[in-house]
């Protein structure tokens, strides 16, 4: 039958399919032609970050790694701004009407030393207490697939429109540099952005990439509590009041503030990293500093915690009739919580292009990140991780008694650089091509 409304039904459903015919067509050369891209540029690459590896500065005084991330982005065209909160980058470049999209990388290596043993290994040193420096962390890695990105998606730049908004910022290994950069107008000097990215390196098996809705990094606090004692001989502890026996009670006894008072489905920690106190053995000091860290995911869960912490450092205290100490928390990051619809659109991007076995959920990790000051102003954010090191090694890492893959922060971290950076910089282009790009409009 030849009717004229199943015409035109008929006619709207064939249209239909072929622009899904059109959009798959269109999908598949872009993903392809994102990696042709980077494989392309991958000496270039690769050269930087071996450069980058060598050369590492510690927080606030990254301005070698900063001039060269800043010449490299005015060498591709953006409108660079150096110095924002202190030694951060902030370059810009617009492309006719359509979203802002931030992508950020970290400046900063770690003071400590390299033990890798690799031929471009750091042996740089801090200027002024004369330190070991290393990219331990991987920034070296964030920040060369960040110059991939921005070169891929200039070379790129028919398939886009909005505004680019891609930030190097200092000091994320103390927590301190967002916020620096935030309070230095960001964004209010520069475009505020409607989405924003970062990724981190993480030891999962290269060419793999992950992530998760809500939470994918732990609050992070510190705690510095002074324990007030009264000196003495240690012969004659009935003479003194020992604040060191008043320490080692609140050590023991704050871990149930953990077991026992915190919903043991809830992830939370409280480690105490160093103790402080006394010179020699025979004598008994007026004081002892105890210093740790407070890790949560949820406000709930970190506030149990921090009341937890000041209650018992009083009792501690009050049980030997000592004077309550003075305690101090002191607030870091905040969990980066992941935005869940701009999560599950990249999710299926990630899938396409590197396939359903290599771009996976992940668990939160337990670390801590300020990454989240960000997101904190508004901005639908995704933080995601990507692998560093051969299939093979991670596979022997996780089977019983097999040869641990170094973590981040060691001193034998030492990433795979290719395809580490390729699968980097392909995954942060695909991101923002999926909320900039012509499809996506």
């Amino acid at each position: 039958m030849n009717h004229p409304v199943v015409a035109r039904l008929a006619a709207a459903v064939s249209l239909s399919l072929l622009s899904l015919a059109a959009v798959a067509q269109t999908a598949a050369p872009l993903k392809t032609e994102v990696a042709t891209r980077v494989n392309a540029m991958y000496p270039w690459l690769d050269a930087t970050y071996k450069d980058l590896h060598a050369h590492p500065e510690i927080a606030f005084q990254e301005t070698r790694t900063a001039a060269r991330l800043a010449a490299e982005m005015r060498k591709l065209g953006f409108t660079v701004t150096e110095q924002v909160g202190k030694t951060g980058v902030v370059a810009v470049l617009k492309n006719g009407a359509g979203p802002t999209v931030l992508v950020r990388t970290e400046l900063d290596g770690l003071p400590m030393e390299e033990k890798t043993g690799l031929p471009y290994a750091s042996r740089a040193r801090t200027k002024a207490d004369d330190n070991f420096v290393t990219h331990s962390c991987g920034h070296d890695v964030h920040m060369a697939s960040w110059l991939g990105t921005a070169r891929t998606l200039l070379e790129l730049k028919s398939q886009w429109h909005g505004t680019l908004v891609f930030i190097a910022q200092p000091a994320e290994e103390v927590v301190r540099g967002a916020r620096a950069m935030l309070a230095d107008g960001l964004f209010t000097r520069f475009p505020k952005p409607d989405y924003a990215f970062a990724l981190h390196s993480w030891p999962l098996a290269y060419g793999t990439v992950g992530y998760n809705s809500g939470p994918v990094s732990s609050n992070s606090d510190a705690l510095e509590i002074q324990f007030k004692g009264r000196g003495g001989h240690g012969s004659a502890p009935d003479k003194a009041l020992d604040p060191i026996a008043i320490a080692a009670r609140f050590v023991v006894d704050v871990q149930t503030v953990v077991s026992r008072e915190k919903d043991p489905k809830e992830f939370g920690v409280v480690t105490i990293g160093a103790i402080q106190g006394g010179t020699v053995g025979n004598i008994i000091p007026d004081n002892v500093q105890v210093r740790g860290t407070i890790r949560s995911y949820s406000p709930e869960v970190r506030a149990k915690l921090l009341d937890g912490i000041r209650r018992v450092a009083n009792a501690s205290a009050a049980m030997a009739g000592a004077p309550a100490p003075d305690v101090q928390i002191i607030p870091g990051g905040a969990a980066i919580v992941n935005n869940d619809d701009l999560v599950r659109k990249t999710e299926a991007v990630f899938k396409d292009a590197f396939g359903a076995d290599k771009a996976q959920r992940m668990p939160a990790m337990t670390a801590s990140e300020d990454f989240s000051a960000y997101a904190d102003e508004g901005i639908p954010s995704m933080f995601f991780f990507t692998g560093v090191y051969a299939p093979e090694a991670v596979a022997e890492a996780a089977r019983p008694g097999g040869k641990p893959v170094a973590f981040n922060h060691s001193p034998f971290y030492a990433p795979v650089p290719e395809p580490s950076i390729k699968t980097a910089a392909q995954a942060m282009t695909l991101a923002v091509l999926n909320v900039m790009g012509n499809a996506a409009r």
